[in-house]
């Protein structure tokens, strides 16, 4: 891969920081996933900030996630189950709302198609 110049290192790393903090919310929020986040900031750091990618590919607890995900797309069983039952309880509370019919149909649908595709992942 080419270096990158100041400006798009600047950028890559300005990503990385707003995944970082969206993924640190996540920690502290049961609504909002971490790990997705994790893997979204070490590919951003990957392309501008080879310290943070370190960082993350090494952090104690969310480090092997991301590891395992850059090897072979796995996702944990456990993170799964998380995440289907999260999209169920999501697509419940949308039906509750008012929102337009399009949206309580398309939204479910596609946490449905999310939900296939996640499952089809390897584990390890």
């Amino acid at each position: 891969m080419r270096p990158a110049g100041p400006v798009a290192r600047l950028l890559w790393r300005a990503l990385a920081l707003v995944f970082v903090a969206l993924g640190l919310l996540g920690a502290f929020l049961p609504v909002l996933p971490t790990v997705p986040f994790l893997l979204a900031a070490a590919w951003a750091a990957g392309r501008g900030w080879p310290a943070l990618e370190r960082r993350l590919l090494e952090h104690p607890r969310y480090g092997a996630y991301v590891r395992q995900w850059r090897r072979s797309g796995a996702v944990p069983r456990r993170a799964k189950w998380a995440a289907t039952g999260m999209m169920a309880l999501s697509s419940a509370v949308l039906l509750a709302t008012a929102a337009p019919a399009v949206v309580k149909i398309g939204a479910p649908l596609l946490m449905a198609a999310v939900a296939i595709w996640l499952w089809r992942r390897p584990e390890n």
